[in-house]
């Protein structure tokens, strides 16, 4: 990701400009486009993917081939966890026999945060004869999602980092992605904070997530976010860090809040929060997974950082929940001395859950009947509603849900959790999950 303002579909292109507003029906008439051509094969193109080695679970009819892909080893987001786990699932699914003696053979793809590689990681599903791609991370729908849709080939538990990913009929999430986490801290922060500054990405993405956050606030009965812009680029953040405090602290008689939204870039703007606010009234602060996790807090200082006392929303319970207990087992037994996964990162849980909902589906195709990219889809459009051992609530879909009026249509679990840094760990801060759906569908999008 850069500072430029680049036309891509990260993070929901939901306010009105003549340039990118688009209405209910456009948004419509695109879904039934896409769903038409997802039923027409594909020519294969060749792909020059970087590929880490996959794992050959078997050979012959019986092996099941499916993809993951993300960015590896690039300057600006990276997830290593998310490949690393689903070869270490694979390697456990194997090892048990398969999926009703189906094997499993998992090719990896690093999309090196590029819009071309990404389309080429597509291509080289489509070439590999994929029945879908699982558990992935990429910025760039709008360079994939073409390539998958012509080939009828299902995305199964993307990280929720772009709007096609809720929108696209061939899309299947399993988190609510920005939108929710947004939302959820809004409405949370809504009840505690006087002002509340947001500062987030000078990007055409950064420009969206005011609105999300600003529906959890306004079901709050809070006023909106203060939308503080800043470079995504940047190497430190002192001036935008005094300008959020100026902020955030301008009614004495209130206690005000500060969200960093920076991706990758949180933790560089606390880095400069945290000399800047000892010359400030105390504020709090708030952010959301994926931009800060327990590697991070203990990273900038733990109990003494300025994460301390902080609220974060996620997705998922917290890492020392025992719901986790059986992807760490595999990760001990086939993944013990693979460091990049970490069972606390956002990406290789969600990794987890694709998996979990990958082996439901393949489970619920009748015996005797070949496992292919059509009947994997065709199984989870009718309608199978999969359990994820309390990770998540049950997960169904369906071609428009709840959240379609808002441009959501494939957002089928806006559940949250509220998280809070306490002595340097990130701990639940409630029990349960938070349902933003109807705080969503309150968002003044257009």
């Amino acid at each position: 990701m850069t500072g430029r303002r680049r036309t891509r579909s990260t993070f929901l292109p939901i306010i009105t400009r003549s340039a990118l507003a688009r209405s209910a029906l456009a948004r419509s008439t695109r879904a039934g486009v896409r769903a038409m051509a997802a039923m027409v094969a594909c020519t294969s193109l060749a792909a020059g993917c970087g590929v880490v080695p996959g794992v050959t679970g078997g050979a012959g009819d019986d092996t099941i081939t499916v993809m993951t892909w993300a960015p590896l080893e690039t300057g600006a987001t990276n997830k290593p966890g998310m490949p690393a786990l689903a070869l270490a699932y694979a390697r456990h699914v194997n090892a048990q026999g398969g999926i009703d003696g189906r094997k499993i053979k998992v090719l990896i793809c690093n999309d090196h945060n590029d819009s071309v590689d990404a389309a080429k990681c597509a291509r080289r599903a489509v070439k590999e004869d994929v029945v879908a791609v699982v558990g992935s991370y990429s910025q760039y729908a709008d360079s994939f999602f073409p390539v998958l849709e012509g080939a009828g080939i299902p995305y199964i538990g993307g990280y929720g980092v772009t709007n096609d990913e809720f929108t696209s009929p061939l899309s299947y999430p399993v988190n609510g992605g920005q939108p929710a986490l947004l939302a959820g801290l809004g409405k949370e922060l809504a009840a505690g904070c006087g002002p509340v500054v947001l500062v987030r990405p000078d990007t055409i993405a950064g420009d969206e997530l005011p609105t999300l956050i600003n529906s959890g606030l306004k079901a709050g009965g809070h006023e909106n976010t203060d939308d503080l812009h800043a470079a995504e680029d940047a190497t430190e953040y002192s001036a935008r860090s005094e300008e959020a405090l100026e902020r955030a602290t301008a009614d004495p008689a209130e206690r005000g809040c500060v969200v960093p939204a920076l991706g990758d870039r949180t933790s560089t703007f606390m880095d400069s929060f945290r000399r800047a606010r000892l010359d400030y009234p105390e504020v709090r602060t708030g952010t959301v997974l994926g931009s800060v996790d327990q590697t991070v807090i203990d990273a900038s200082g733990g109990r003494s950082g300025p994460y301390e006392g902080a609220y974060i929303t996620g997705w998922y319970p917290v890492e020392t929940d025992e719901r986790w207990d059986g992807m760490k087992r595999v990760i001990r037994e086939q993944a013990f001395a693979d460091t990049r996964i970490d069972p606390a990162d956002a990406g290789v849980q969600t990794t987890w859950i694709a998996y979990t909902v990958f082996r439901a589906v393949v489970e619920a195709i009748d015996d005797g009947e070949e496992v292919t990219a059509s009947t994997v889809r065709r199984a989870l459009d009718d309608g199978i509603e999969v359990s994820t051992g309390g990770l998540t609530p049950t997960l169904r879909w369906r071609f428009q849900d709840r959240l379609a009026s808002v441009g959501f249509p494939r957002l089928v679990n806006a559940d949250v959790t509220l998280q809070v840094v306490r002595d340097g760990r990130l701990v639940a801060a409630r029990e349960g999950f938070v349902d933003v759906t109807r705080t969503l569908e309150g968002a003044e999008v257009g």
